[in-house]
């Protein structure tokens, strides 16, 4: 094995280890909120913000961190990351409070720029001929973990402990941050300028803003008057946001880099995928568990239901390694094309056909065949579509659209299967009926998005470095390096 290549096997087990542990941490509690009620003797509404804390601090860090490490080195940023990844775990496993606990999963947030660093690392070390299946692995691993944390978090609790919940990703996201600190090359390629203090504070405040009642809607009620006004005021900020944007001499965010073609499409069909699976994922196991009383469900217990996320979260893992050779033969718009379909087929299979688990287990594998396909292919896109010195940014943007997507997907689906109830208090049958036929529109609606994704087999540097045409042309995959200086 040559030097090279050794090299670039080490820097991707280390980012896997670190990708693994921040998704994890993304569902790992979802199928055990009851539990941390318990635990701390709250109310449903404040252990639900142990949902939203983690949810609002990922979705402004993700985007800013990505962008920091574009500026300053992305090593560096990788480094300090899962430290507070690291240290928000520590803090999470030995909270005394419900306090604590939300505190702590506002730092564990910060690893929301895991991804976007990984992204940037791999594409400014990986050689042209292992950078797509590295790109297509990782992304996948980023979407196989939430489903992977709904399956495990049960099993972990029964057998080692609520607090094994968080020391287990604290554990490894500590020697992912040893592996990044001395295992891997600090990357070349800088983004030059600063980081403008104005657009990184208006692009927290509209996210903050859009999203807090997305989360709450439930616990505060839809027609509140925070659920009413702050969304209007969320898009007033991004309005502003935008503009200020336009005018900077260095951008936060570069409204032209939005306009690419290739990136825009990748992040309508990640917002629609986004919609889709986040709230498959959290309503499939409570469609599980509901007592056959109710005229519907199975009874299952937590960990059960949660074994029912299995086949989806292989099936997408396993989608990744060949995602690559598909998206070079068929090109990405027919892989993205056809992994919408696939999902939007299982969500109406789900819709109609739920009486018998083996239903739900065909379903979850293609909808896992077909998420695999999406997310691994959607990274290589919007990275070959922009400058190597933007990457950061950019992937951090389409992972951050992928949970604004769904956030959105979830609060719509417990609108509709929370809107009337039955026998024991339990939703009726048409809830999780009409909830899944809407998750399989989104999905045809991000078909629709999918089939202006550009071919990325054929690209042209030039284009992307120089073309005043942005909104069309799609960039190399290959980075431009720019001269590190001290600073």
């Amino acid at each position: 094995m040559t030097t090279p290549r050794r090299r670039q096997l080490v820097t991707f087990t280390v980012l896997t280890l670190a990708v693994a542990s921040f998704t994890l941490l993304q569902s790992l509690i979802i199928p055990v909120l009851p539990l941390i009620q318990d635990h701390f003797d709250t109310t449903q509404s404040t252990s639900t913000w142990v949902l939203t804390a983690y949810l609002l601090s990922a979705s402004v860090c993700t985007p800013l961190l990505g962008r920091i490490g574009d500026a300053y080195g992305k090593k560096r940023m990788m480094v300090i990351v899962l430290v507070a990844l690291a240290i928000g775990s520590l803090m999470a496993a030995l909270a005394p409070s419900i306090g604590w606990l939300l505190v702590a999963r506002v730092v564990q947030g910060l690893g929301g720029g895991v991804l976007p660093l990984s992204f940037g690392i791999i594409r400014d070390e990986f050689d042209d001929q292992r950078r797509g299946r590295a790109l297509s692995i990782i992304a996948s691993l980023a979407a196989v973990g939430f489903g992977v944390g709904i399956v495990l978090g049960g099993p972990i609790v029964e057998v080692l402990g609520y607090a094994w919940l968080f020391w287990l990703p604290m554990i490894a996201t500590a020697i992912a941050a040893l592996g990044a600190a001395f295992l891997v090359p600090e990357s070349p390629v800088l983004t030059p300028g600063g980081i403008p203090a104005t657009p990184a504070v208006l692009l927290a405040a509209w996210l903050v803003c859009l999203l807090l009642p997305v989360s709450q809607g439930n616990v505060w009620g839809w027609t509140s008057w925070p659920v009413l006004v702050l969304p209007a005021l969320a898009v007033v900020l991004l309005v502003v946001w935008v503009v200020v944007e336009l005018r900077a001499d260095v951008p936060l965010i570069d409204m032209a880099m939005m306009r690419r073609r290739g990136v825009w499409t990748a992040n309508l069909v990640a917002a629609g995928v986004g919609f889709g699976m986040f709230a498959a994922f959290g309503f499939l196991p409570q469609l599980l568990q509901t007592p056959t009383e109710a005229g519907y469900g199975f009874g299952a217990t937590t960990t059960e239901s949660g074994r029912l996320i299995a086949p989806s979260a292989l099936a997408s893992f396993l989608v990744g390694f060949v995602t690559a050779q598909l998206v070079a033969r068929l090109g990405a718009r027919t892989v993205i094309l056809t992994g919408t379909l696939l999902n939007g087929l299982a969500f109406a299979s789900i819709a109609l056909f739920h009486d018998q688990t083996w239903q739900l287990y065909a379903a979850i594998t293609v909808q896992g065949i077909g998420g695999g396909l999406v997310f691994s292919s959607l990274a290589n896109v919007v990275i070959a579509s922009v400058p190597a010195h933007q990457t950061g940014v950019a992937s951090g943007m389409n992972a951050n659209i992928r949970t604004i997507g769904g956030s959105i997907g979830s609060a719509v689906m417990a609108a509709i299967v929370t809107s009337s109830t039955g026998v024991g208090g339990f939703p009726l049958e048409r809830g999780y009926t009409v909830g899944f036929l809407v998750l399989a529109g989104a999905m045809f609606v991000a078909a629709l998005a999918s089939l202006r994704i550009p071919d990325i087999r054929a690209v042209d540097q030039e284009a992307v470095e120089d073309s005043t045409d942005l909104a069309d042309e799609p960039a190399d995959a290959s980075p431009v390096a720019v001269p590190v200086t001290s600073r």
